[in-house]
């Protein structure tokens, strides 16, 4: 057996403590979810229905936002429960119909789509990417031409490509997340928590009996294990959209300095601009809950656990930091309503039919020529359309 922290009298076993709830779990994250859900669900309804009825150029770009919205959308619906199981899940028992929900089917929905939107955020940047590199010109050509085969880039940019690795993205983020939560939920959480009350004499209320205990929050060292695993393949997808958009950049830059038209110029520094900001808001929605949950797992289930209390009116040494787990995790689930924002502000095709629907449609007279499909086609000069096409779709994709 492990050596623990703590101790017990061997006459008299107390029940596990109980996790203290503060204000942030109580009204602040149920306030949150409430927004999110009246925010997202009709912010996303309205993309994905511009995205598939109202543009009639499909490309790569529109098949992954199109499946990112879809996402999106599903996350949102589970917003309403969350909420209620922050606010009232101190005062549910396990066994209640509510609390099962929350646990066999908002869990695993939640984490999948979190999961898939990375993963197509990921297929997006690699896209763009090999739209940049193969269309356009700057100084000397990309290094990665000469390192992959020209099949790849032409594979990235193709819409029949993208429909089929959206359809993979699912499918490996359903097996993937599916088993690991559906084992958290029903062998660490129920069988756990019902030893638990066996071993207190089946005592009914006790701390374990109710559906927000440290168990549901904390969960086993086997999804303990799994998550890490899952965290280092975020890690991974994180730093190949990074290179990528730093390799963007730099070719961006080098084709900025070789061309002399002043207006190709500004667009690319827009473009700049653009890719810098998706970058920014990826950064501050999933990677703070990716760097913490490793530190919450080591000090949870590695052998600097804190002590428990020894008495069952004290609360959980953890509570504290399940409730910044929890809030760090909305970040990442706010995205489902940041994502209709940023694809209009850094998509003309997408803000042109929304401006259209709302009658703002501005004079055809005084509009730009119409360079700006994500598609990556062009009627204009070649050079200069082509990276404003390729930059425009970079800034769609990323937006997150």
């Amino acid at each position: 057996m492990e050596n623990t922290s703590h101790t017990y009298a061997p006459d008299k076993i107390f029940p596990a403590p109980k996790l203290c709830p503060t204000a942030a779990t109580l009204f602040f994250l149920p306030a949150a979810y409430a927004l999110l859900f009246l925010t997202a669900v009709p912010g996303n309804v309205l993309s994905l229905w511009v995205f598939m009825r109202r543009i009639s150029s499909v490309s790569p770009t529109h098949v992954y936002l199109s499946h990112l919205s879809i996402s999106n959308l599903l996350l949102s619906l589970t917003a309403p429960f969350l909420a209620a199981y922050y606010a009232l899940g101190s005062e549910w028992m396990r066994n209640g119909t509510l609390c099962q929900l929350v646990l066999h089917g908002i869990t695993p929905v939640l984490h999948i789509n979190i999961y898939i939107s990375l993963m197509i955020l990921t297929w997006v940047a690699l896209s763009r990417f090999a739209a940049l590199i193969q269309h356009t010109h700057a100084s000397r050509p990309s290094t990665c031409t000469t390192l992959l085969p020209h099949a790849f880039f032409a594979r990235l940019t193709k819409t029949p490509f993208a429909s089929r690795v959206c359809i993979v993205v699912w499918l490996v983020a359903v097996v993937g997340i599916v088993p690991v939560t559906v084992y958290y939920s029903v062998h660490e959480v129920m069988s756990a928590t019902d030893a638990t009350s066996v071993q207190d004499g089946g005592e009914k209320g006790g701390n374990e009996e109710l559906c927000y205990n440290p168990k549901v929050e904390i969960g086993g060292s086997t999804s303990a294990a799994l998550s890490e695993a899952v965290i280092t393949i975020f890690f991974v997808f994180y730093l190949l959209v990074l290179l990528s958009y730093i390799t963007v950049l730099r070719h961006i830059r080098r084709s900025r300095r070789s061309t002399a038209v002043t207006t190709s110029q500004s667009l690319l520094g827009r473009v700049f601009r653009n890719i810098v900001v998706i970058q920014l808001v990826l950064s501050v929605c999933l990677l703070p809950y990716h760097i913490f949950k490793p530190i919450f797992i080591s000090v949870a289930h590695k052998k600097h656990q804190p002590s428990l209390p020894e008495h069952n009116n004290q609360c959980h040494p953890l509570s504290s930091f399940v409730e910044v787990k929890n809030c760090l995790y909305l970040l990442a689930a706010l995205r489902g309503s940041t994502d209709p924002v940023m694809y209009f502000l850094l998509d003309n095709t997408f803000r042109k039919q929304i401006r259209k629907l709302l009658g703002h449609e501005q004079d055809k007279s005084k509009e730009r020529p119409v360079f700006w499909s994500v598609t990556g086609s062009a009627t204009q000069k070649s050079g200069q359309l082509v990276d404003i096409n390729v930059g425009n779709a970079n800034s769609c994709h990323e937006s997150v």
